[in-house]
């Protein structure tokens, strides 16, 4: 498996792993999301500071991870970045989160971010137990702050010092 930074033309790749969170409910997003609905976000992910990592073995997209800025705008916190990161389905469990939450915090450094945080659902428990792997400790409780088909959902923030 190679770590590498996202290509345009991974982008069709990206959205279709993307949707399939989706349809899992294991997102708070409940819509899919189209190639055209991604282009922006895709754009504003350059690899100088907020990179999308892919996964990638004998050319298949296996899984990706990206870091957003902690609230743009304001300066004292643009060492503090969000991760979030989503793997196909059909390669669960085989340890691509995990190289790629490894990756990601080696660049940290590099990237000048000295706090990583993830903002999960809190019924996502294998992507809890894969952050508390690497040191993450959760930092937030939102209290069923999420709707999905009725039922109410809490979020967690995850995080940790680089």
């Amino acid at each position: 498996m190679k770590i590498r930074i996202a290509k345009k033309q991974d982008l069709i790749h990206l959205v279709e792993i993307y949707n399939q969170a989706i349809k899992a409910q294991s997102t708070a997003a409940l819509e899919l999301v189209t190639h055209n609905d991604r282009k922006a976000w895709f754009e504003e992910h350059g690899q100088d500071k907020h990179p999308i990592l892919v996964a990638e073995s004998e050319n298949s997209i296996l899984g990706y991870l990206f870091l957003s800025p902690y609230r743009p705008g304001r300066s004292a916190l643009r060492q503090t970045a969000e991760v979030s990161y989503f793997v196909d389905f059909s390669h669960h469990n085989q340890g691509v989160a995990s190289r790629l939450l490894e990756t990601c915090i080696q660049m940290c450094p590099e990237l000048k971010i000295k706090k990583l945080f993830a903002i999960l659902l809190e019924t996502n428990v294998s992507s809890i137990a894969i952050l508390k792997k690497f040191g993450f400790e959760q930092w937030a409780h939102l209290p069923d702050v999420a709707e999905i088909d009725g039922v109410e959902v809490s979020q967690v923030y995850f995080g940790r010092k680089v």
